[in-house]
């Protein structure tokens, strides 16, 4: 019997060797140091200190092949805790370095380090990294350049360059001060000073011009742009004057080729765009600013440019060529846009889209307020802003959440978040009761069993500011099934869902008073963090939390938490 039962546990261990090597895909392993510091940049015409990753804004870029392994040890020489998060890659089993603070560890104390094992699977295009703590990640950001497996190669022709482009945030401020001075008083934070392209706002903004971000190209040659909004609380429109771009990718999965004058790309998002440089040689901007439909919302409503510069002998206009940008609240152009993305689903790259579900959770996501004494803040009213999903506004722990249901901690979270909304109302209506906008406060989370399909629809309310919002998940890509304006029927809606080449992606926009589908497959054990992907959303609360069972063997569990981890 005991040697019946060792022989068992070996062929256990020989299985889940298997299977690590097939998820790795027998890539490389490479090693990394970074440094966080302060580091002085001049923007808009006054220096600043600003946190960044080997004195670089933005950050390192990261490039791999699908299937290899990184190892990043990160020492913290700047003057606030951070953490660091992998934007779009899976870590299957291996949530100690997802990143976000308090959700799956503390963060990294001042000179102190930690050293995250970032696992590339099925990851392939393009996907980011950025900091996950307070509003840091405005300047520690950077690119991933996830190239198809070894041996094998993109489902289109090879580019004659790669060039990533990361749309940004610009503070003449300290942003650390901007959120903690906004959540102290109750109100809006600032909003940014400048968007920027790879750093750089771009010759329209004072003191500028010389520093605005320059992509040589070569007449007839096809590029790839590695589009990032790594922005912090707009989406944005981006287009090049006079060339269109053929999208062919989202955050890390392939899309059927579309051809189109602009794309609209959330903050979180990715897009892989081919664009050929067929004009006639001369300078021609790259533009971007934002998409907003918020009524009565603050935003950042300048614009950012770069310049798309040909090769060779010229007389260079005395001012580029400009693109034509969808006007700041184009719903129509946004949504024509969005709606138009399918996944390729080839043979080569196919999907398996789940037609039926296990669990739905249908969850509001609003802006909300809660009661400040003698109404002395700065929100509506007198009152403090917050968000929530499903009317709970969710508050970090004190010991991460992943920490506590590896060691079985009581008293960090509670596993009670509702699968619908507590009451029902016409969610998108004009005008709402008051009454409706205080929400509860706490850390909830969703509990669900390993391998179950689960599916999420996310509702847009009209409560006290309604928008479109950006939600992502960590852990898993998704498939968007479904979307629509108004309040999700689920008798009716589900008809129309796309169920043969949804985008499979990691962050879903859900439009203005109107809602998003989405499922997953829960194959991927460990606590996995859901937020909306707006900075200062993030900060009000407007998140929770999934918390995948382990499988009943080594081969299906969350793998043993590494020796260190950073203290809380």
């Amino acid at each position: 019997m005991e040697l019946m039962r060792k022989k068992g546990l070996i062929l256990e261990l020989l299985g889940f060797v298997l299977l690590q090597l097939l998820c790795i895909g027998l890539g490389e392993t490479y090693y990394y140091n970074w440094n966080i510091t302060e580091t002085s940049y001049t923007r808009l015409c006054s220096t600043k200190k600003i946190l960044t990753v080997n004195g670089k804004f933005p950050g390192p870029a990261l490039h791999v092949h699908r299937g290899d392994i990184v190892f990043i040890n990160v020492v913290n020489h700047g003057s606030y805790n951070i953490t660091l998060h992998w934007h779009g890659v899976k870590q299957p089993r291996n949530p100690w370095s997802d990143g976000p603070e308090y959700i799956t560890q503390c963060p990294i104390q001042v000179g102190s380090s930690f050293t995250y094992e970032i696992n590339f699977t099925t990851e392939e295009g393009t996907i980011w990294w950025h900091a996950h703590s307070d509003w840091s990640r405005a300047t520690v950001h950077g690119p991933i350049f996830v190239y198809p497996k070894h041996g094998t190669s993109y489902p289109f022709s090879k580019p004659y360059s790669e060039v990533p482009i990361i749309l940004g945030s610009w503070y003449k401020g300290d942003v650390m001060e901007i959120i903690e001075e906004a959540l102290l008083n109750g109100g809006e934070p600032n909003v940014s000073d400048a968007h920027t392209i790879n750093g750089q706002p771009g010759d329209l903004y004072p003191c500028s011009k010389a520093g605005t971000f320059r992509m040589l190209v070569e007449k007839d040659k096809t590029h790839l742009l590695r589009i990032i909004n790594a922005g912090m609380n707009e989406e944005m429109f981006f287009a090049i004057a006079n060339h269109s771009l053929t999208v062919v990718g989202s955050d890390g999965s392939y899309l059927k080729p579309t051809t189109t004058n602009y794309i609209m790309i959330t903050p979180g998002q990715t897009m892989d765009c081919l664009f050929k440089a067929d004009q006639r040689p001369s300078h021609y901007y790259m533009a971007s600013r934002a998409y907003s439909d918020g009524t009565g919302v603050a935003f950042d409503n300048t614009t950012t440019t770069a310049i798309v510069q040909y090769s060779g002998p010229y007389t260079p206009p005395s001012s580029p060529f400009f693109p034509t940008l969808p006007y700041y609240n184009d719903t129509d152009a946004a949504t024509n846009y969005t709606k138009s993305l399918r996944s390729l689903a080839t043979k080569d790259h196919p999907i398996n889209v789940p037609k039926s579900f296990h669990t739905r959770v249908y969850t509001t996501i609003s802006v909300n307020t809660l009661p400040c004494f003698n109404n002395s803040c700065d929100g509506p009213n007198g009152s403090r802003l917050s968000s929530s999903m499903n009317n709970i506004s969710f508050r970090n722990p004190s010991i991460n959440i992943l920490l506590a249901y590896y060691k079985k901690i009581r008293g960090v979270y509670n596993t009670d978040f509702p699968d619908e909304p507590p009451y029902y109302f016409n969610f998108t209506a004009d005008d709402l009761p008051a009454n409706l906008s205080t929400p509860l406060v706490g850390t909830k989370v969703k509990v669900v069993n390993f391998n179950s399909v689960v599916e999420v629809v996310f509702q847009g309310t009209n409560l006290i500011a309604g928008e479109s919002h950006p939600l992502h998940l960590h852990g898993f890509s998704f498939f968007w099934v479904g979307w629509g304006f108004g309040n999700f029927n689920k008798t009716t809606d589900p008809k129309g869902y796309n169920l043969v080449d949804p985008p499979q992606i990691n962050t879903v926009a859900v439009p203005k008073n109107g809602w998003a589908a989405i499922r997953f497959r829960a194959n991927n054990p460990g606590v996995w963090f859901m937020h909306c992907h707006l900075e200062r959303h993030l900060s009000w609360g407007m998140e929770t939390v999934f918390i995948v069972k382990n499988g009943n063997s080594l081969l299906t569990s969350i793998r043993q938490k590494p020796r260190y981890m950073p203290p809380c």
